[in-house]
């Protein structure tokens, strides 16, 4: 079940108080972005984050789910209605996330 336009909204403007998050619309699903760094994304109506120490130190409750088949497990985040929490969860991840791998030119 490919995630709801309305539900991707929402996170986003959630979310929209971080001046610096982006998404990429993948096969129904999206792909969350913060400082150009990939944070998580919305799967199936749900917010999921990378498990970095971060994000497990504050959601030491969260469980772990896969966003789709074959993937590595990720954080599902259940506070999304708190603003305040989800910019702070979002920024203490920053620096222990990996940057983008650059495309080689052919």
């Amino acid at each position: 079940m490919p995630t709801s336009k309305s539900y991707a909204e929402f996170i986003l403007e959630q979310l929209s108080g971080l001046p610096e998050i982006t998404s990429r619309q993948m096969m129904g699903e999206y792909i969350l972005y913060y400082r150009d760094k990939v944070i998580g994304g919305i799967y199936d109506n749900r917010f999921l984050v990378k498990p970095v120490k971060s994000a497990r130190e504050k959601m030491p409750e969260a469980p772990m789910q896969l966003p789709y088949e074959g993937a590595k497990e990720m954080l599902l985040v259940d506070n999304v209605d708190n603003r305040d929490f989800l910019a702070e969860l979002i920024t203490s991840m920053y620096d222990e996330l990996p940057e983008l791998k650059k495309k080689k030119k052919a």
